[in-house]
Formats: C-alpha cells, structure tokens, sequence
C-alpha cells in the first residue's frame, strides 16, 4: 500500500441516552473491545480515544492501544485529531503526510473488515481522495416514510463516486412521480457516518468554523464539502448496526446469538 492506514475510535463514557455503553458487555465482551477487534480483522491498527480512565484501562487490559483526550470536545472527529496528535509526536512530517486517519465509531461493533477495505481502496486509486465515507443503497420498494426519516442521511454522488451533498431531506427530488414510488424509480443512497481522511485534512477541518450548510442541516460533512474538499463514496450492502441505547443492546445480543457478525 501507498498509505499507512490506522483506526482511531473515539469512545466516551458520558453519554445521554446510555452512559457507560463503551464498557457494556456484549456476548460476554466490552462493546469497544468488540470494534477494536473488528477493525483488527481489517488489518489496521485500532487506537481507542477516551476522556475515562475505566475505558482506557479496558482496553489497556485488553492488549489495545489506547490514549487520554480531553474532555470538552464538541465532536468525535476533534477528538480523533487530538489523538491522532498524541499518537504521532516526534514524527516528521513528511512521514504523516501518508498517514489515513479512519474515523470508527466506539459503538459499532459489527463493523466489517471489508468496509473499512472500501475506504482504503479510495485512497489506493484516486490520489486526488480527501475524505472517504461509506453508503448503502436503498432497497426497492422502501417506503417513502423510511426515505424521509430526517435522522437517516441522504447522500449523492458524481459518476466517480465524489460526494454532491448530503441532506435530511430526500434528495433527488422526484418530479411527477408518487413518492411511495420514489424508491422504485431512482437508487437512494443512506449514508453511513464512517470516515477516513488523509492527515492533512484531518488538521484543516478542525480548524474550519461551522459552514451555513452545516448549520442549516446540522451535518458536519457539509461544511467539508462547502470547503472544497473531495469526498469519495464507497457502496456497501450491509447497514452498520449502532448501539445508541439499552434497547440496541438488547437487539445487539440477540444479532449476535443468531450467528449473524
């Protein structure tokens, strides 16, 4: 490979809808030692970034590589960066300059190797890549309410893959056709907030002020793309299953006790 590629997985313990979720257990594992595991099975080197020493002895215990953030950042992604930081002190800068920084979210435990191979891929062929990200086709037949579902992003993309916009609302439009056809008559891209970055990027989109895209649809992607910065989209078939609250959990447990992975 051209690049060197590493996973860093920002992980909080203070979180709203489910405190403590990185360090429940799944299948009798920690949740976060479940996604260091996968993004292992990729053949990247995971780094868990945490502001808790019980999740940094968690995975310090576990044989994982793991460092001490701050506590007051407002986004996972500057938290990727602080760590991203620590990891590469001393390093010249002529070396990061190859680095790809991917973004893997600490409550994703069925992460799939060959998703996180789609992101490397984009940077393989296209040097011209800034940030990579993955999406996921909607099935035919999928009804106009799953589609318009604000909290599910929407993303389009150029004949190469590059991303156009994303956005809550349904993008494309339809014009003159029955929206419960809409699914039917164009193939809708999901998108799934999984991202890698060249270090370079990595640096200038922490420092970027919040963009009016970005304001208007709350999607941080969007001041990004406003910027001028080249997102590459890779198509996945498998939705990532997130463990938000309690009941995801539950329905983690009983993915996992299917034999699905």
């Amino acid at each position: 490979m051209k690049n060197k590629y590493l996973a860093i997985i920002p992980a909080r313990y203070a979180s709203s809808r489910f405190p403590g979720k990185p360090l429940a257990r799944l299948g009798g594992r920690e949740v976060i030692l479940r996604v260091t595991d996968r993004v292992a099975e990729a053949g990247i080197e995971p780094i868990v970034a945490t502001d808790d020493e019980r999740i940094l002895n968690c995975v310090l215990d576990a044989g994982r590589k793991a460092v001490m953030t701050r506590s007051d950042h407002v986004c996972g992604t500057d938290r990727v960066r602080e760590a991203y930081d620590i990891c590469t002190a001393g390093r010249d800068s002529a070396e990061t300059d190859k680095d790809i920084i991917i973004n893997v979210q600490g409550d994703e435990p069925f992460i799939r190797p060959a998703q996180l191979g789609a992101l490397i891929d984009l940077f393989e062929r296209y040097d011209d890549t800034d940030i990579a990200t993955l999406a996921r086709r909607v099935q035919p037949g999928t009804p106009y309410r799953t589609l318009a579902d604000p909290n599910v992003v929407k993303v389009v993309a150029g004949t190469q893959g590059r991303a156009l916009y994303f956005s809550r609302s349904v993008i494309p439009y339809l014009r003159n056709a029955d929206k419960e056809e809409w699914s039917n008559r164009h193939a809708y891209l999901f998108h799934i907030g999984i991202y890698a970055y060249k270090a370079s990027v990595l640096r200038a989109i922490t420092r970027m002020s919040v963009s009016p895209l970005e304001k208007a649809e709350s999607l941080e992607q969007l001041r990004w793309l406003e910027a001028g910065l080249s997102i590459r989209i890779a198509e996945t078939e498998t939705a990532t299953i997130g463990i938000d609250t309690p009941e995801d959990l539950r329905a983690a447990e009983e993915y996992l006790a299917s034999g699905l992975r």
